[in-house]
């Protein structure tokens, strides 16, 4: 069954790559900065198999992603494909719309806030659609198997979950990546000597699917979406049509004895094989968020063979060799070392008294000691022991290896989900085992998709937020009808949830969460967002200002002359949020939340220079007020709140991510955004404690930053999930609970702002480090906004030295900021600049 030209086999030698040193290595490297990112490994180590999807380790190219759950009897990979959706284009419309507008604006004009929350009813629109699973890979090996030794990792460095286990004296390995150059996800799975890899494979899906076996190297599942929501489809007579799927799966078998045969028509069995190399292609009909399935040209079975042909004439190390480089091109720009401070050693010493009396609770020790199984403190090598149990003794130790691998996974999330081309990443990435996921896996646009995206521009990443502007401008098309019918506006509008379709109109039910037409203006922000970090003046003209400018224009049409002398929103919602109304009753609707302010600021503040109506609108907005107790108001008005501790911070949006507050220019707005914080509290889902430790880095407060560190690392059981908010599971997953991806992608951005804050005019080195928890560290290749790249090294709690440099052509950095000490600085593109720890410039050379 031998082939010297498929990829299985490649002659006997190893196809390596070397790949040129990014800018961040080579000016590191000519600063005399030690590469030592091999001595610290980024690994998200487990010590046995998953039980749950929460323990399977996450792969992905940003199109196709996978669960590998390494189990040893039988193997299962959970596939998804980030067009899989149900549904079609909808008509995000409502005719009737007008007419509760006015009637709720009218209620919230005489103060009967109640009663314009029931009229609101009225303005909600159809629920989004659902992300699907694509089906799995099963691989059986056999049962009751006796194994030792075994391990399963995903390393960050490479992208790659692998999977070892000893039976007898034989030592069995399975490789797992997903390759963006050749669109494949690729598994290798051998033996340290020859003839003993067998096992029978066959694929399956939850949804309507058929396979046929074409060879003995080749299984095709064919299938379709359902054309409407889960629930819809049993009360539905005619069925519409649903995105077409194809997913191929191709063996390439080494060894001279092997033999392969195919089993009841759907699956294969494979005996005494050297090595074995499966690849993956899968493909679906879905066109544009515009064309309906039904009349959509493609073919995903013939694009399925066409990217599997190419894959199949590539060696298994070429394959992994082009892997690696495409994804370390992307993730080894940014690196970070953070040190424990001289009591670590002592807190190492009692770490096994103190994990067994760890304060998290029975059920979750229990399930996390489970879960390590007899590898449990085996080792003080932090690196090497299952991350379940670094978690789990996190509080004790707290490990700045776990903050550095945690920070790291997230870019790594943002790489396998979200890549040019793609789709955006939803709720849960492109990881999801469930027809009907939580929330269906929807993107959010009142913080959750937005926080998704806030770690790509300042963790250098900016690649990986193309998906959103693509969308953004999907979203424009659709949204463009939603302003003009159902708010008669100009522009275009977009509200609290969406989905593949770019659904732009409110969601069904409760307006605290339907009605809220900010989403589309807070999505808009990041386009500015990018251009302030780029300098990038193509993007501004061709995508940033026209998408922005449509968004201003619905804003302007939004807007409304109040008898209170400001131009006011009215309905005004503060997301998912309720108030007590004047009248003593529960109510959501009222008018001009500080939320919906703070973004019609950034939206108009980005166009200010150009756009006449804005020049007029933008001092007649109503101002960010302080409450009776010295908090944000929420509201215009200083509502009774009932539910202090609520997860959303909404209010505060205008220190982050929006730049309306700050330190410098409103001292006393930002007491009282952290008289707000003390009021909420720190508990809270995943991404709602991410969203705080960025406030608190915001408000240069190291020490509360930490603690809302302390609070995410974790573990959450998935049996007790219920009993508690945010948190990690044993693979890194951050909880709402159930597992959402938006913290992931919140804990790097926030760590980042620790570390170094922008203007554009200027930059903050350390301005929110916890001295006393990471004494020494570096970080290297963080980008900051004016288009420049820091890298930083401190040392005993203080700065050692900067390394500056900008690449793109130019930059507007003017003053640099450390503790209480600015320069004034003017960077040279093309040259890099080492500042001393008083921020002298102590060299200059080519980058």
């Amino acid at each position: 069954m031998d082939s010297d030209n498929d990829c299985g086999s490649d002659a006997g030698a190893e196809w390596v790559w070397v790949r040129r040193p990014s800018e961040v290595e080579a000016a590191a490297a000519a600063a005399g900065w030690l590469a030592d990112e091999e001595a610290r490994p980024l690994k998200v180590v487990f010590g046995s198999p998953a039980k749950y999807f929460t323990d399977a380790a996450p792969i992905g190219n940003g199109r196709l992603g996978a669960m590998v759950w390494g189990c040893v009897e039988s193997e299962r990979l959970q596939l998804n494909h980030d067009t899989l959706w149900t549904g079609g284009p909808g008509n995000y419309t409502n005719p009737n719309a007008p007419a509760v507008l006015s009637k709720v604006r009218s209620l919230v004009e005489n103060g009967k806030y109640p009663e314009a929350t029931s009229a609101a009813y009225d303005l909600s629109g159809d629920q989004t659609q659902v992300f699907q699973p694509l089906g799995d890979i099963d691989l059986v090996f056999g049962e009751d198997i006796k194994y030792t030794n075994y391990r399963r990792e995903l390393d960050l460095h490479t992208a790659t979950v692998t999977v070892t286990y000893t039976v007898g004296d034989i030592v069995y390995t399975r490789e797992h990546f997903s390759s963006n150059p050749h669109q494949v996800i690729v598994t290798k799975i051998s033996a340290n000597k020859p003839g003993n890899v067998s096992f029978t494979v066959s694929l399956t899906s939850p949804l309507d699917h058929k396979i046929r076996v074409t060879h003995a190297n080749e299984i095709i599942m064919e299938g379709s979406c359902p054309g409407q929501r889960p629930e819809e489809i049993k009360t539905a007579a005619d069925q519409p049509i649903g995105i077409k799927f194809s997913a191929i799966l191709y063996l390439q078998i080494n060894g001279a004895n092997s033999t392969v045969e195919v089993l009841n028509d759907n699956m294969l069995k494979l005996d005494c094989a050297d090595s074995v190399v499966l690849l993956l292609a899968a493909t679906t009909s879905f066109q544009s968020a515009f064309i309906k399935p039904s009349e959509s040209k493609l073919d995903p079975t013939v694009s399925a063979f066409t990217t599997l042909s190419i894959a199949r004439r590539t060696s298994y190390s070429q394959l992994k060799a082009y892997h690696i480089d495409d994804y370390q091109t992307l993730f080894q720009r940014v690196s970070l070392q953070l040190s424990q401070g001289s009591n670590y050693d002592l807190r190492r010493s009692r770490l096994v008294q103190s994990a067994e009396t760890s304060s998290q609770g029975a059920n979750v020790s229990d399930y996390g000691f489970q879960i390590s199984g007899c590898t449990r403190l085996t080792s003080l090598n932090s690196f090497v022991k299952p991350t379940v149990e670094r978690i789990v003794t996190f509080k004790d130790n707290e490990d700045p290896s776990l903050v550095e691998l945690l920070f790291q996974f997230g870019r790594y999330l943002l790489i396998s989900c979200s890549r040019p081309g793609t789709q955006i990443s939803n709720l849960q990435g492109i990881w999801s085992n469930d027809t009907s996921p939580p929330w269906d896996a929807a993107p959010h646009p009142n913080i959750n998709l937005q926080m998704n995206y806030w770690p790509a521009l300042p963790c250098n990443l900016s690649e990986c937020q193309e998906p959103l502007f693509d969308f953004i401008g999907s979203l424009s098309i659709n949204g463009a009808k939603t302003a003009k019918v159902n708010y008669e506006a100009s522009g275009w509008v977009s509200h609290q949830v969406t989905d593949l379709w770019a659904k732009t109109s409110p969601d069904a039910g409760d307006p605290v969460w339907a009605l809220w037409p900010m989403g589309g203006p807070w999505l808009a922000t990041h386009l500015w967002e990018h251009y302030c970090f780029t300098l990038d003046k193509h993007f501004l003209e061709k995508t940033a200002y026209p998408l922005l400018e449509g968004s201003a224009r619905f804003l302007l049409d939004w807007l409304i002359e109040g008898h209170r002398g400001y131009l006011e929103t009215n309905p005004s919602t503060s997301p998912e949020h309720y108030f007590i109304a004047p009248d003593g009753k529960e109510a959501c609707v009222s008018y001009s939340t500080t939320m919906d302010i703070s973004i019609i600021r950034e939206v108009f503040s980005a166009l200010i220079l150009s756009a006449d109506r804005i020049k007029k609108a933008l001092p007649n907005l109503p101002p960010m007020k302080v409450a009776r107790d010295g908090t944000i108001m929420e509201w215009a008005q200083d509502f009774q709140d009932p539910e202090i501790h609520h997860r959303h911070v909404s209010h505060l949006f205008g220190l982050y991510p929006g730049h309306t507050m700050s330190l410098e220019e409103t001292p006393d707005l930002c007491r009282a955004v952290a008289n707000s914080l003390y009021k909420r509290g720190d508990e809270g889902p995943g991404w709602s404690t991410s969203w705080k430790m960025v406030l608190w880095a915001r408000l240069h407060n190291s020490d509360h930053a930490y603690k809302m560190i302390l609070q995410l690392i974790t573990l959450v059981d998935p049996e007790h999930e219920v009993s508690r908010e945010g948190g990690l599971y044993s693979n890194l997953f951050t909880a709402h609970p159930p597992f959402q991806i938006d913290a992931n992608f919140g804990f790097p951005a926030a760590l980042s702002e620790m570390l170094v804050q922008s203007t554009g005019t200027d930059l903050y080195l350390l301005p929110a480090l916890p001295r006393n928890k990471w004494p020494q560290g570096y970080v290297k290749g963080l980008k900051a906004r004016g288009g420049v790249t820091v890298n930083i090294s401190w040392k005993e709690g203080s700065l050692h030295e900067a390394l500056l440099w900008s690449s793109g052509g130019q930059n507007t950095l003017s003053r640099l900021h450390y503790g209480d000490q600015i320069a004034t600085v003017s960077l040279s593109s093309g040259q890099v600049y080492r500042f001393s720890m008083d921020l002298k410039c102590l060299k200059t050379w080519p980058l």
